[in-house]
This record gives structure tokens, C-alpha cells and sequence, in this order.
């Protein structure tokens, strides 16, 4: 019930928004599928329509939005959510594969740059 209220807040202040500063068009291009797909999520929450030109690439989206609220609100709220995601798949990703494929997970030893005489 709280997160309902807190979005209409916010989609009220959008709107208000609006009348002093209009909608302009974004493209943002996001490093992932994961990442395009939180903030794909994220605009539709607000009620802002996301789409992609023709020949866009698939990690492209673009949108209509008040400069303001893409500052003080979206991209804010996406970047906190976003590292959260990340945090989540990391941990995903290494219990996966210390439990599925090797228990051994640490970083691959960092060396020298030896020659290719040594069988390289």
C-alpha cells in the first residue's frame, strides 16, 4: 500500500513536471540485457513509454522525459537499483559456480608477460 501511494506521489509530480519542463527525447545505451531490462521496467513504473528506432541496437532504449525527473528521480533511482542487480547476479554467479563447476572461484593469477619461447 505504501509503494502504491509513493508512485502516485511521483507520477503526480511528473505531471506537474511536465507543464514547467517539457519532455525531451533520451537514448541511453545500456551495457546489458539485465541492465536495459531494469530500466526498460523502471520507465513503464512512471508511465513513460520506452522504444528503440528502427536499426537500433537491441541495447538502446529511448524515451520521452522531463530533464528534471530523469535527474532527480530516474536515473538516481536506476543507478541504486542497478548496482543492487549487480550485487545479486554476482552472488548468483559465484555460488553457480563454486557449487556446479569448480569450487575454486578466486581471479586467474596475474603474471608477467614472459616470451612465447617458453611454449606460449
Amino acid at each position: 500500500m505504501a509503494a502504491e501511494l509513493a508512485k502516485q506521489r511521483i507520477l503526480e509530480r511528473l505531471k506537474a513536471v511536465e507543464k514547467l519542463d517539457p519532455p525531451v527525447e533520451y537514448k541511453l545505451t545500456l551495457s546489458d540485457m539485465w541492465s536495459r531490462r531494469l530500466f526498460v521496467a523502471l520507465l513503464r513504473r512512471y508511465e513513460i513509454q520506452p522504444f528503440r528506432y528502427k536499426r537500433q541496437r537491441y541495447t538502446t532504449v529511448m524515451a520521452r522525459v522531463p530533464r528534471s525527473f530523469v535527474q532527480e528521480t530516474l536515473w538516481p533511482e536506476y543507478c541504486e537499483l542497478n548496482e543492487a542487480l549487480r550485487d545479486h547476479l554476482d552472488d548468483v554467479t559465484t555460488r553457480v559456480v563454486r557449487e556446479v563447476i569448480h569450487a575454486e572461484s578466486s581471479e586467474a593469477e596475474v603474471r608477467q608477460q614472459g616470451s612465447l619461447a617458453e611454449g606460449d
